[in-house]
């Protein structure tokens, strides 16, 4: 009989994971405990010598830096970490996915833009391109939404500043540059946006007319520019700002929910406050929801580039072709540079949240984050807030930090999200629902009104996958316009955050 106190995931397993607190002295997987071992956390199961690997996921989270015997706690006081060789083995595991004939998909009503892509909110963005506008950007957005008359335009979700903290003070051109423009571009252009305003001061680096010209990007119905400078102060820009607005809501309200195919579900996959749970519930529910929604013909965005980061060559090995696979490990080789350059080390993560909840090392951590990608074939890999082309399941290189991650996401054009935690993390993503999945029911429960999906109950006996059919069917419900816990609460304004790379001069 399966020990209930107790969750084995793989044969090799040389370590288990406690479902509840496990007292000193009690009797789990036919094993006395030496010590209490928490809820999340690791025992071990097998003696593991110094030095030795620790297994868990059936591949190696760390190595005992002493003599570990069966029965005692497993964590960072018995576990070190250090490099050890990775086999990618480039498009081993690729295969033709699955995908239904159009007439089978599933559907969810969505409002259809200009450019073909499909919107599943329908905001009014004030876009800013430098941090001088940012109060200017908020006056104007907070104005419109207390005016009132947004209640003459129920089609419209309201009015939002995306301000940020850079836009000058660094070089005109390289990295950094070039992930704001990246950014600020695919906000413009969101499909969840039915009307957007941009707002600069006019002296700044970044440039409005630059971005303008260097994207084709044209003044009309759908969008607008002005500068502070220009319009003559604050005062001027704001009610000159109010006005464009009201000019342009009767546009952005034209547009109607109107029945379109799965296919064009932009899903983002994020995980904060993660714990030993992450890997055996959520994330992997997650994952089995992402097989489902490539079957279906749509889009999932895996990302956070860290914490997949000595899990990567289980992607590898599912990349389409050897060209893919290379690009992720391009990306992580860039990572371990980019930390070593700042005085940093991956291993820094996971935090100390996370190590409370019963993870020990960025292997273990990266392992059940990857979890959340399903098991389908990866068709591309993506710098940071490029656009997202490609259907089916892809990687976008961000940081790990959750709003700097999710900023790139939907920079790329992701229209929905699920988020996975374990700890309790508070996240909304305007323009973007995110829809927030507890790892355990603890959690769900103490934070009721954050939480969207409990995964907790895949410990009571609940499958992986039809939780993974739950989450798929509340997806599309919120991509239909189904309010997440995030949007009741009012979060999203100031999540914006594009990831600053580069000297601030």
């Amino acid at each position: 009989m399966p020990d209930p106190r107790i969750v084995r995931l793989a044969p090799a397993d040389n370590v288990v994971v406690a479902v509840d607190a496990i007292p000193q002295g009690a009797t789990a997987a036919g094993l006395t405990a030496r010590e209490r071992i928490m809820r999340g956390h690791k025992m071990a199961v097998a003696p593991i010598r110094d030095g030795e690997p620790v297994k868990k996921f059936g591949q190696v989270i760390g190595f005992a830096s002493k003599h570990i015997a069966p029965g005692e706690w497993v964590h960072e006081h018995n576990v070190t970490l250090h490099d050890f060789s990775r086999d990618y083995r480039f498009a081993e595991a690729a295969r033709n996915d699955e995908v239904l004939p159009p007439e089978l998909r599933a559907t969810f009503e969505g409002y259809v833009r200009p450019g073909g892509k499909t919107g599943t909110r329908n905001y009014v963005g004030v876009l800013t391109s430098v941090n001088c506008s940012a109060s200017v950007a908020k006056f104007i957005a907070e104005a419109v939404n207390r005016s009132g008359i947004l209640a003459d335009y129920p089609e419209i979700d309201g009015a939002v500043a995306f301000v940020h903290g850079t836009g000058c003070g660094m070089a005109a051109c390289g990295e950094g540059f070039e992930v704001l423009r990246r950014t600020q571009w695919g906000y413009a252009t969101h499909p969840n946006l039915g009307a957007a305003l941009m707002v600069g001061l006019g002296c700044e680096v970044f440039q409005i007319d630059r971005m303008k010209d260097e994207y084709g990007l044209t003044e009309g119905d759908h969008f607008q520019t002005m500068t502070i400078q220009a319009t003559g102060g604050t005062r001027k820009t704001v009610a000159e700002g109010v006005e464009r607005i009201k000019a342009m809501l009767p546009v952005a309200a034209r547009a109607k929910r109107e029945t379109r195919p799965a296919s064009e579900a932009v899903l983002a996959l994020q995980c904060g406050g993660s714990d030993g749970y992450s890997g055996i519930t959520a994330n992997p529910a997650l994952g089995a929801a992402v097989d489902l929604l490539v079957k279906h013909g749509g889009t999932a965005v895996l990302a956070e580039t860290p914490e997949i980061y000595g899990a990567e060559h289980l992607l590898t090995r599912r990349a389409v072709n050897r060209a893919v696979g290379e690009k992720l490990v391009e990306r992580i080789r860039w990572w371990e540079d980019y930390t070593r350059r700042n005085g940093g080390e991956m291993n820094n993560n996971p935090s100390p949240g996370n190590k409370a909840g019963g993870l020990t090392t960025i292997l273990e951590k990266s392992l059940g984050a990857a979890a959340k990608g399903g098991t389908t074939t990866l068709r591309a890999v993506y710098e940071y807030a490029e656009p997202v082309k490609e259907k089916g399941f892809v990687f976008m290189d961000t940081p790990g930090y959750d709003p700097v991650g999710a900023t790139g996401q939907v920079a790329g054009g992701a229209n929905v999200m699920c988020f996975t935690t374990g700890r309790g993390s508070a996240f909304g993503c305007k323009p973007t629902p995110s829809i927030k999945l507890a790892t355990n029911s603890d959690v769900y429960r103490r934070m009721i009104d954050d939480m969207d999906i409990n995964c907790g109950d895949i410990l009571d006996g609940v499958s992986i996958q039809t939780k993974g059919e739950e989450i798929f069917r509340t997806v599309l419900a919120v991509a239909s316009g189904a309010r997440t816990k995030s949007e009741d609460l009012g979060y999203g304004d100031l999540e914006f955050v594009p990831w600053q790379i580069g000297a601030v001069m």
